[in-house]
């Protein structure tokens, strides 16, 4: 049984179809804002925008009961929080990393849509990349 299947079965349909339309427009946005991140004129919203995304999908996949969703999105969320700190633009390392994270992120998507078992969290994306350009 799936990651879909589990949901449908512990969680009434639309919840979990609104989650997954969410979650859709989130992950499509990712890319974008993270290379907003190089642009010192998009910096602030994007960061911002990126916090906010990460946040909402750590709110709800929490709720769900989807752990290991629910734990990378609060460790990107607290780095994410960093960044809101820092003056633009921020390290190439960091961009590549965030958009490691949005790969994941985007795998997850497809393990929901196809009702098969989340991916596993890719080791690399745990090493936090230097914050400092």
């Amino acid at each position: 049984m799936g990651v879909r299947s589990d949901l449908d079965k512990n969680f009434d349909f639309e919840i979990v179809d609104e989650f997954l339309d969410h979650y859709s427009m989130m992950v499509d946005s990712m890319e974008v804002m993270i290379l907003d991140l190089s642009k010192p004129s998009m910096y602030e919203r994007s960061v911002n925008e990126l916090f906010r995304v990460f946040h909402n999908i750590k709110s709800a996949s929490g709720y769900l009961k989807i752990i290991s969703m629910n734990k990378l999105a609060a460790f990107v969320e607290d780095e994410l929080e960093a960044l809101r700190l820092k003056k633009p633009p921020v390290s190439e390392e960091t961009i590549n990393w965030l958009l490691n994270i949005s790969d994941m992120f985007a795998s997850w998507q497809d393990n929901l849509k196809q009702n098969s078992e989340l991916s596993k969290i890719k080791y690399s994306l745990l090493k936090i990349p230097d914050l400092e350009k």
